[in-house]
């Protein structure tokens, strides 16, 4: 994308809101931000040349916010608690979705055909601002520093238990994401720990610090097979790096050219304090 455009931000939870419309602003573009309630950072204001708050299921109240701001491309940006919003309260309906949310997401709950994996509920959202003119991009299209290169991106190197015991959590963890269940695993001497699914990695690290007290466990995360670089792109930060320090976690292998690494250089200051490896492999 050449010159100055337009871009929308859906933000959710998290820095990479933050990380993109920095870096949309660093490069001429107008930021329009959609930042959902009780998710994306009070910050990210200070960031965007207009600014709304929007329920989680408010679909429509940010198409019509995007097109009132002359909005072609959009980024959905930033962790939506799929746990909270399905299975809590009321469920989705308890968010009192609009009408566009409602037509976007009843074919997919109420029908025996469907699922609610997130790339079929991400897609659905993809396909609905589609039909509004609007095309949805990757974030990392305008932030490419924040995608991770490969090697050994930490001062410690895994040691040969550690490389067994990535090489073996790798080929499940891409099983799993293959299947849509979550993008991460937590190994330790060649045994699946834990697995990620709808609760995040934070909380399957957690998990395993609990069933394993020994600690010295590796975590892997790593793209699906069929990875839709636009939305649900596997991410690691500081926060990463706290749990596994909180839990024993020793060693971290992740996806290189898939993965969003935030606030790299206070990630890998923090790994190397702890004695964390980070491997970032092809």
């Amino acid at each position: 994308m050449s010159g100055s455009e337009v871009i929308g931000i859906v933000a959710g939870w998290g820095e990479y809101p933050m990380m993109v419309a920095r870096s949309l602003r660093d490069q001429g573009h107008t930021v329009v931000v959609a930042a959902v309630h009780d998710h994306a950072p009070k910050e990210i204001e200070q960031l965007a040349h207009h600014t709304k708050w929007v329920g989680v299921c408010k679909l429509g109240q940010m198409q019509r916010f995007f097109r009132q701001h002359g909005v072609k491309h959009v980024c959905l940006s930033g962790k939506l608690f799929k746990d909270r919003i399905l299975f809590q309260g009321w469920g989705w309906m308890g968010h009192f979705p609009d009408w566009e949310c409602v037509k976007t997401m009843l074919p997919i709950f109420y029908s025996r055909y469907r699922n609610t994996t997130d790339d079929s509920l991400l897609g659905a959202v993809v396909d609905s601002f589609g039909r509004c003119g609007m095309k949805t991009i990757p974030g990392t299209e305008f932030a490419t520093q924040l995608i991770a290169e490969a090697g050994v991106l930490t001062k410690r190197k895994p040691n040969n238990n550690e490389l067994a015991d990535i090489e073996f959590g790798w080929a499940i963890a891409k099983q799993m994401g293959g299947l849509d269940i979550g993008q991460s695993v937590t190994v330790r001497d060649r045994t699946i720990l834990a697995v990620e699914a709808i609760e995040g990695t934070d909380a399957c690290i957690a998990r395993t610090g609990d069933i394993c007290r020994r600690g010295g466990f590796t975590l892997v995360k790593v793209a699906k097979p069929q990875q839709d670089m636009r939305f649900d792109v596997p991410t690691i930060g500081p926060q990463t790096i706290e749990k596994m320090k909180l839990h024993g976690g020793k060693s971290i292998a992740i996806e290189a050219g898939k993965t969003i690494l935030i606030h790299r250089e206070k990630t890998l200051e923090m790994a190397n304090e702890f004695g964390i490896t980070i491997v970032s492999r092809e």
